[in-house]
């Protein structure tokens, strides 16, 4: 952090040393300056025209969650993130293009009224490397009336101009922007395929990805938005082109010798823009560049500062709320998540485990190996319980050699499932010497929910099985449940 925090000073002091530089200079190379100030032009016009679309499509990543975690979308909860997503940024457009197995698609199409439609281009999709599925057009909402009806059923795998765009999205979990295309719901522009995978299904490699996919969150952006966000930011009197492989796609064409270039990127494709002014540089250019050019390097050095802090904070917030040797939750963070889940089970109504583990021999390998192999072991077991947690679940080291795991909505056959699991996973795993004595672990599961004892009560329920565990001679599983004890204080 140190070292970036004086390279962005270093640029700070560059910047404001250059401008005075070129301040100094412009007399003798005004043409250089000019093709500079073009030249910024361009890129400022192109991250404006990013930032806009930037914006839609972190959007449309968080419909693509909302639509994943609620799996089967209504009618009602499609128009409420559509609302939302057209309400606040560029998008023309939103949709919900669902993947549906061929060998279900007239019962899909009849069920839903839909007509089957573009079954001549089938043999194309199936070209296109997916033989099982098809993508029809679901739901879909329009920020403002267009005269066009919606195409809904429409298999937006049969259309040549949009199936790799689909695969891709789908192959690779990363939203896939087209080319400039007809759009379905009227206008021209581009369509952005954000993949919605199966909640909780595997999707590490492309092929899990495809078994997961359960449709698109679909975003359309006109034209003309993105062309107004390129042109609001220019002066009146520049001329931009925006090209797409060579080919123009809005705007004259201009001769790239006199011009600037930038690359404007939506999700995964890359358009280029190109951008012409004719003024030439004027008498109070010189001073113009000065100025600005301090008022840059202040402002940067402002935010340099107040980045360099906030990264400071939450450096220290990290350090405070974590076990230093195996990066784990510490006893602190522990107890304010467990509350935290405790509120939150009373709330949904849910039910949840916890687990506390305490590692047995543990202290022999010290007495016998030293302290560092200890620390090796302690890393060890650290390893192998991340690897066995769900992303929600809480899992902390309270000190020395116990552990602790908090399992949001689990059943208590499922944490003893889990226990028993943990336990195997330590007892197999190889002990640091020969001569050190094997590392088992006891472990004590204590459920909660709606109707159980607050923070304490959950706590020493479940350090009482631990204790159970060891009087029963270690290396094994207790559990004391006490979610279901009727007439409990909530704490």
């Amino acid at each position: 952090m140190r070292f970036r925090f004086w390279l962005g000073y270093a640029v700070v002091v560059a910047i404001a040393i250059g401008s005075i530089a070129v301040a100094l200079l412009v007399h003798s190379r005004e043409r250089d300056n000019f093709e500079q100030l073009q030249r910024s032009e361009a890129v400022r016009a192109a991250r404006q025209a990013e930032a806009v679309a930037a914006l839609s499509v972190g959007q449309l990543a968080s419909a693509a969650a909302f639509y994943q975690a609620e799996g089967r979308l209504s009618r009602h909860e499609f128009d409420v993130m559509a609302d939302s997503l057209l309400g606040a940024g560029a998008l023309a457009a939103t949709a919900f293009v669902q993947s549906v197995p061929h060998s279900s698609r007239a019962g899909f199409e009849r069920n839903r009224g839909y007509p089957i439609l573009e079954r001549s281009a089938l043999g194309d999709f199936r070209r296109a490397g997916n033989r099982a599925h098809y993508f029809p057009l679901v739901f879909a909402k329009t920020k403002s009336p267009l005269g066009v009806q919606t195409p809904y059923g429409f298999d937006l795998g049969s259309d040549s101009s949009r199936v790799r765009h689909l695969l891709r999205g789908r192959d690779t979990g990363r939203p896939a922007a087209t080319r400039v295309i007809r759009l379905p719901l009227g206008g021209t522009g581009i369509n952005v395929f954000r993949p919605v995978y199966r909640d909780g299904a595997p999707t590490g490699a492309p092929a899990q990805r495809r078994a997961a996919l359960i449709g698109f969150a679909t975003g359309s952006f006109h034209l003309a938005d993105l062309s107004a966000a390129v042109t609001n930011t220019l002066p009146d009197e520049v001329d931009a082109q925006l090209a797409e492989n060579g080919r123009t796609v809005l705007g004259p064409s201009l001769s790239r010798d006199d011009s600037a270039t930038a690359p404007i990127r939506v999700a995964d494709r890359t358009w280029l823009l190109i951008v012409k002014d004719p003024n030439q540089p004027g008498l109070g250019l010189p001073i113009l560049i000065a100025v600005v050019g301090i008022a840059l390097a202040t402002l940067l050095g402002a935010l340099v500062l107040i980045w360099s802090r906030s990264e400071r904070m939450q450096e220290l917030a990290r350090q405070a709320s974590r076990d230093p040797l195996t990066g784990l939750k510490n006893r602190r963070r522990f107890d304010e998540d467990l509350r935290a889940e405790l509120a939150r089970s009373r709330r949904d109504k849910s039910v949840g485990a916890v687990l506390m583990l305490d590692l047995d021999n543990f202290k022999q390998v010290n007495d016998t190996l030293g302290h560092p192999a200890g620390d090796r072991v302690i890393v060890d077991v650290a390893g192998v319980l991340s690897g066995r947690m769900r992303a929600t679940d809480v899992v902390a080291r309270l000190g020395g050699d116990e552990f602790a795991v908090v399992l949001p909505r689990c059943e208590l056959d499922e944490a003893e499932d889990l226990a028993d699991a943990i336990a195997k996973s330590i007892r197999l795993h190889t002990p640091p010497s020969e001569a050190s004595p094997p590392i088992t672990a006891s472990i004590g599961v204590a459920t909660f929910g709606p109707q159980s004892g607050g923070f304490e009560e959950v706590l020493s329920a479940a350090d009482n099985a631990l204790y159970e565990a060891k009087r029963a001679g270690r290396d094994t599983v207790r559990v004391a449940g006490v979610a279901v004890a009727a007439g409990a204080s909530s704490g």
